[in-house]
């Protein structure tokens, strides 16, 4: 596992000054686990918003699923309304666009949303789905044999790890 030179703390800033302007006054902020999610605890803090931020899991909803398992952490926690909400979805890495499609499939079990925006670190390419993010703080290219994950350490500050 290597340290890819992409400084995961300066594209966090760059989320962290477009984020207000995806959610507007009054939409959600939703991380996908885990990446995502830790995304979404420190943009909750940075930003000053009140409560706990949304979770999402994918889990139940993939197409490798059979594979996969069900993860302990990967539970969904959604404490508010998705009926006509506007949801600004976060995700450490975009690739093939199947974890946003088992998202929304998780997200619309919960109820219908008004509109969903997507915002991540990092898009990778390489799609086999026509998903797009609103937002992107950095497009890479990588090998389809490489995995680029968000890590994050005992202090919560984040930079991305290379497997493959």
């Amino acid at each position: 596992m290597s340290t890819l030179a992409l400084d995961a703390e300066a594209l966090y800033a760059e989320l962290l000054r477009v984020v207000p302007h995806l959610r507007g006054a009054n939409a959600r902020l939703v991380g996908v686990t885990s990446g995502g999610a830790w995304l979404a605890e420190r943009l909750h803090r940075d930003l000053g918003l009140a409560g706990e931020p949304a979770v999402i899991s994918s889990a139940m909803h993939r197409d490798d699923y059979a594979q996969r398992g069900l993860a302990a952490a990967a539970q969904t926690r959604l404490d508010f309304d998705v009926n006509g909400a506007h949801i600004v979805l976060l995700d450490d890495v975009l690739y093939t666009g199947r974890t946003i499609r088992a998202v929304l499939n998780e997200l619309f079990d919960y109820g219908r949303p008004a509109s969903v925006k997507l915002a991540v670190l990092v898009d990778r390419g390489g799609r086999q789905l026509p998903v797009q993010a609103d937002f992107a703080s950095a497009r890479v290219t990588l090998p389809a044999t490489q995995l680029l994950a968000l890590a994050r350490d005992a202090g919560g500050s984040f930079s991305f790890q290379v497997e493959g």
